[in-house]
C-alpha cells in the first residue's frame, strides 16, 4: 500500500524557508544563502520562517530580521522589532553600530544592503556582531 503525502500538513518555519529557497529565482541566490547561514550560525536561539514573502528570523517567537529581496542588483536585511509599533520616546538608535554597516531608518529599524559575494564576505564579521547586538537589545 502506497501512502500519499499529507497536503494539509503545516510546514515548520525551517521547512517553509527550505521550500522557499528551493524555488527562489534570484540573481543573488548564492549570496542570500550565505547570509542566511551567517544569521543562523550567529545565535542558537534564532529560528526562521517566511514573512513578507522572504526568509525571516525570530528569537523566542519575536520577528527581528527579515530579508527584502526586491532590489535590482542587491538585497537587504531589515532589522526590526516586529510588526507592532513600540512606544519608544527616544530618537536615537537602539545601540551604537561601530561597524557602520547599518543604515538606520528609525531608532528601532535598520537596513544592511548586499550587492555581491565579496560584499557579503567583507561584512560577515560586522554582520555577526550587529545581529548579536540587535538580539541582545531587542529581546
Amino acid at each position: 500500500m502506497r501512502t500519499l503525502p499529507n497536503k494539509n500538513k503545516k510546514l515548520s518555519g525551517t521547512e517553509q524557508v527550505a521550500e522557499f529557497m528551493n524555488n527562489l529565482e534570484h540573481p543573488l541566490k548564492e549570496e542570500i544563502t550565505e547570509v542566511r547561514k551567517i544569521i543562523l550560525g550567529t545565535n542558537s536561539k534564532i529560528t526562521e520562517k517566511i514573512k513578507w514573502n522572504a526568509p525571516s528570523f525570530c528569537v523566542d517567537g519575536h520577528d527581528r530580521i527579515t530579508f527584502n529581496l526586491n532590489g535590482k542588483g542587491f538585497f537587504r536585511l531589515i532589522f526590526h522589532c516586529g510588526a507592532k509599533v513600540k512606544d519608544n520616546a527616544t530618537n536615537t538608535p537602539l545601540f551604537v553600530d561601530n561597524s557602520e554597516i547599518l543604515d538606520w531608518v528609525t531608532n528601532d529599524r535598520a537596513i544592511v544592503k548586499f550587492t555581491n559575494m565579496d560584499d557579503v564576505k567583507a561584512k560577515e564579521n560586522d554582520l555577526r556582531e550587529v545581529i548579536d547586538k540587535w538580539i541582545r537589545t531587542t529581546i
